[in-house]
């Protein structure tokens, strides 16, 4: 089988849980692939209202009283989305073939090197019966953006009632694939922040995973990964199963939005090079593998290999960089997610919120410890969130009332869990911490509480964007805005219209005013010698041989892969890569400067 051809060689990848809650239905039409959180069954809901009213589509309500509510309500939302992008990718198509200024347009927002639109820009040329044979053009080469969804596997609770456990298949993540297997979606399911065993065992009961008798897949499965081990592991696992991986999304470790995933100091360039060259061991090694699960379930087992796509994202910020990554490592798209957070006919995002994005520096980006997940989650200062907490925190009401508990993951007090933002939580946590005061130095005792109280309703607050944006009411305890751009951001500073962004990235507009900006593998290589130094200076126990081995072979890495980038940015001697090398060389010697802690001997 061949790989289809997109529309377009970027994608936007998901981003908090509102942020592209609905953006299939703002850019798909134009062949752009974007993803959709399909964690939040509650901001789901009230999207599905929304936009049913919003197109006079018939909708019903589905409550917390029906057993399977939360599948339920996503399979309901999802099938709507299809619906609405259907019916606007048709409009879209009429409009173009109508219409030479559309179609002009239309035309400067495609990849140069397209073939459609060389085919579309002859067909201009030519003149004559122009709307027949535009409309049938259109209606042979042109597709609609893909509606993907993702699951974050570690949001996979287990859920009660009254008191009593309920079975798996109802803890939120198994849940919300169900809710995706059942919608009438023929896309993939975007798995992220790591291996979750029960849940891909789980993907096993819904037949659209496996391939038909001439090896179409309806339901797709992408595994976003930060290294080539975690993709082998991850797609054999799958593999056995008879499951195929059709994407390996490839994302770098800290340069990137919301979560940050740090990898044991691998830089995202030498990640991708091992990517490339291992392509081919890899599709054939897991197809081995697959056939073997398929055969064992009775099912045809495809002659040769499905098809694998590798994408990669994190911190790409020019028509220079996209190009390079497609050309230099092979990958099928590259994903651009912060950028589009100013950008807002693609992606939901209140006013307030956006206008303190684009006033955004490099100061006010930082990677913070409020997700109650305990993993690095890169943020901006100035959030409302992060006003209402702080009131909270002065008024001695630290914490969140916590309506959603989709992070109340601690099991420290009990089966049911409780999130680390929560008062329950945190009350208690104070409270320990106050009676050992006396037994601590300040410092000491002002940073442990900090700790405690720096966690935020990241459930709320990545969700209330949607609605301050489209004016839907808010209940319960003031939570404001959490926001999760990655560092990226602090080099587009304004709203941009989408065509701009598309003519951006592909190289025929620019809407970077910073002449500035770091080249994308010089940010991370920065950002990971950053997170070295303060993973040493945060120690506060006795170092182990175990965390000076871990510190040590991080640094080695690093060296490793400064080295990779001096000998791949050799080739030319242009300015840019001048800049380049001076900086890799700053920050190899800021590498050597850093001293790892020896054991002390007793």
């Amino acid at each position: 089988m061949t790989l289809s051809k997109s529309l377009h060689s970027f994608h936007i990848p998901v981003m908090g849980l509102a942020y592209t809650i609905d953006s299939p239905i703002r850019v798909a039409q134009f062949g752009i692939s974007s993803v959709i959180s399909i964690i939040d069954d509650e901001l789901i809901e009230k999207m599905n209202a929304f936009y049913s009213k919003k197109f006079n589509l018939p909708y019903q309500e589905i409550s917390k009283k029906a057993e399977d509510y939360r599948a339920e309500r996503i399979t309901s939302y999802l099938n709507l989305v299809d619906n609405i992008v259907k019916r606007k990718f048709s409009k879209f198509k009429t409009e173009l073939s109508e219409s030479k200024l559309a179609l002009d347009n239309f035309i400067a927002t495609l990849p140069n090197k397209s073939s459609i639109k060389e085919g579309l820009s002859n067909l201009m040329d030519e003149g004559s019966a122009l709307k027949e044979n535009i409309k049938n053009y259109l209606e042979t080469h042109l597709t609609a953006g893909d509606i993907d969804v993702n699951i974050m596997t570690k949001i996979d609770k287990d859920n009660f009632v009254k008191g009593e456990q309920l079975h798996v298949e109802f803890n939120d993540a198994h849940a919300s694939l169900r809710g995706f297997a059942k919608s009438n979606l023929s896309s993939s399911v975007v798995l992220s922040a790591g291996m979750n065993p029960r849940l891909y065992s789980y993907i096993e009961n819904f037949k659209d995973f496996f391939p038909d008798s001439q090896g179409f897949l309806k339901k797709k499965i992408i595994l976003k990964v930060s290294d080539y081990r975690s993709a082998t592991i991850q797609g054999k696992f799958l593999a056995k199963k008879g499951l195929w991986v059709s994407e390996y999304r490839i994302e770098s470790g800290l340069n990137c939005g919301g979560h940050a995933f740090a990898t044991e100091g691998y830089l995202l360039g030498p990640i991708l090079e091992e990517f490339k060259n291992k392509k081919s061991e890899l599709i054939h090694d897991t197809h081995d593998v697959f056939a073997k699960g398929l055969s064992v379930k009775g099912l045809t087992v495809p002659e040769h290999p499905l098809d694998l796509k590798f994408t990669v994202q994190g911190g790409v910020g020019t028509a220079e960089e996209h190009e390079f990554l497609l050309e230099n490592y092979q990958v099928d798209s590259v994903g651009w997610g912060t950028p589009f957070l100013l950008v807002p006919e693609a992606t939901s995002v209140d006013k307030q919120t956006r206008d303190l994005m684009a006033k955004a520096q490099e100061k006010d980006l930082y990677l913070s410890g409020i997700s109650p997940l305990g993993v690095p989650f890169n943020t901006i200062k100035g959030t409302t969130n992060e006003f209402f907490k702080q009131k909270r925190i002065n008024d001695n009401k630290a914490g969140s009332s916590c309506p959603k508990k989709f992070l109340a993951l601690s099991k420290e007090f009990g089966p049911e869990g409780i999130c680390t933002a929560s008062k329950k939580y945190q009350d208690v946590k104070l409270a320990e911490l106050e009676a050992k005061r006396l037994e601590v130095s300040t410092s000491m005792y002002e940073n442990a509480k900090a700790k405690i109280t720096e966690k935020a309703c990241l459930c709320v607050g990545l969700a209330n964007a949607s609605y301050l944006e489209n004016d839907i009411p808010i209940k319960g305890q003031e939570q404001g805005v959490v926001i999760c751009p990655g560092p990226n951001l602090a080099y587009f500073d304004k709203e941009v219209p989408l065509s701009t962004m598309m003519q951006h990235i592909y190289g025929n507009a620019s809407v970077l005013s910073n002449v500035n900006r770091p080249n994308m593998f010089v940010k991370e290589l920065k950002m990971y010698v950053d997170y070295l130094k303060n993973e040493i200076a945060a120690i506060s126990e006795e170092v182990t041989t175990k965390q000076i081995k871990k510190w040590v072979a991080f640094k080695i890495n690093l060296f490793e892969g400064i080295a990779y980038y001096q000998n791949l940015f050799l080739c030319s001697l242009s300015n840019k890569n001048i800049k380049i090398q001076n900086d890799l060389q700053f920050y190899k010697e800021e590498l050597i400067a850093v001293a790892i802690p020896e054991l002390e001997m007793a």
